[in-house]
């Protein structure tokens, strides 16, 4: 197994990269949303954080191959992301667009049917599926608190990933294993690779471990993320469409994450992953000390509940109930191959045909389901 050589790598150190936690929020509109995702961004500051003149991850968010609103980065999303950057002098060739595979998603068939590849097109962008480049081990220095013993042999990232800066586009939702999911669990998809449903089980120690991984990968790290359709319910695939018209940027992965917690009507502390990566200094999770621009959001409260959908309560069972016993055979033998089947089994072909088709029918009546039909 080939091995990265970090010694080449040069990122900043941790306490210079995490200048603020500042998290800006802003509300918008269909008919104003890439000039308020620009405003955004500005409010954010990213220009302090990001460098025009180096190459740049777009960290795309895709939890399900088909189209569902708020489960994956909305069109427009990925749009005024790139238009901003285009427009202040981001070089096309140095943005790179990724994004990952699980063992039940296609990141090239994902790309199309959320309307990703048609904007990325008309900006001179080019799609790279994860699965398709070059994994190496990397030698992580940083105290990771399960990984290593997840990934014994090794943790593969893609080659691509050391020091370059990474822009995250998740979504505002709740998640079945981890309660909310958005900038620290988007870094989930792309620095692990399709196995990495072996961390399942100890979701939130991870989470702070990709924390410390990117820490050493990448110069900066910023996140745009979109609540313009926010996902309530047995997340991040089996929601209910929430429309809230918010959008959410910031250079600190967790005081995002923890915003936005706040906003779906949770304390971030009572979080597992914030409050621990807050408590290692990670990021700020207390809501007393990040700094909100844009928006008032003291009074916001979505009234948002986690429930697990079918498979992940399956997946619990196994992994922490009281089928317990037998999680090697049915997750580490080539017996697991049931696992997948199931997903896609009840995903694809019971959930979304029937209440999923439902719900998106809803949706599509909406203004933000004419903005997506737009996009092709």
């Amino acid at each position: 197994m080939s091995t990265i050589n970090d010694s080449s790598i040069t990122t900043l150190p941790a306490t210079n990269r995490q200048k603020s936690s500042l998290v800006a929020v802003v509300k918008t509109c269909p008919q104003t949303v890439l000039e308020d995702y620009a405003r955004l961004m500005e409010l954010a500051r990213y220009h302090e954080v990001l460098d025009a003149r180096q190459e740049t991850l777009l960290k795309l968010n895709l939890s399900w191959t088909k189209y569902f609103p708020a489960c994956s980065s909305q069109p427009w999303q990925v749009e005024g992301v790139v238009k901003k950057l285009t427009e202040d002098g981001f070089s096309r060739e140095q943005l790179i667009p990724v994004e990952n595979k699980t063992v039940v998603t296609n990141p090239r068939q994902g790309c199309k049917n959320n309307r990703w590849d048609g904007t990325l097109q008309r900006y001179g962008l080019t799609f790279t599926p994860l699965p398709e480049v070059e994994w190496k081990t990397y030698n992580f220095k940083s105290p990771l608190l399960k990984l290593n013993d997840i990934f014994p042999e090794g943790i593969e990232i893609p080659t691509l990933y050391p020091g370059k800066q990474i822009v995250h586009l998740p979504t505002v939702k709740t998640h079945g294993h981890a309660v909310t999911t958005g900038a620290v669990k988007n870094s989930f998809g792309g620095l692990l690779k399709e196995v990495r449903h072996y961390a399942h089980k100890y979701m939130h120690e991870v989470l702070v471990d990709l924390l410390y991984m990117q820490r050493e990968l990448h110069p900066a790290v910023f996140t745009v993320m979109d609540g313009t359709v926010c996902g309530d319910g047995a997340g991040p695939r089996t929601m209910i469409p929430r429309i809230h018209n918010f959008i959410l940027a910031s250079a600190d992965s967790v005081a995002i994450d923890a915003v936005a917690a706040k906003m779906m009507g949770f304390e971030p502390m009572s979080i597992p992953f914030l409050r621990m990566a807050h408590e290692r200094e990670l990021g700020v999770a207390e809501l007393r000390d990040i700094e909100i621009a844009g928006e008032d959001i003291s009074e916001v409260n979505l009234g948002f509940k986690t429930r697990k959908s079918l498979v992940i309560w399956g997946d619990q069972l196994i992994r922490k109930g009281w089928l317990r016993p037998l999680e090697r055979l049915l997750l580490h033998s080539p017996l697991v191959v049931w696992a997948p089947f199931a997903s896609n089994v009840y995903h694809d072909w019971l959930w979304y045909p029937t209440i999923g088709r439902t719900r998106i029918s809803k949706f599509m009546k909406t203004e933000w389901g004419q903005l997506f039909r737009t996009y092709n």
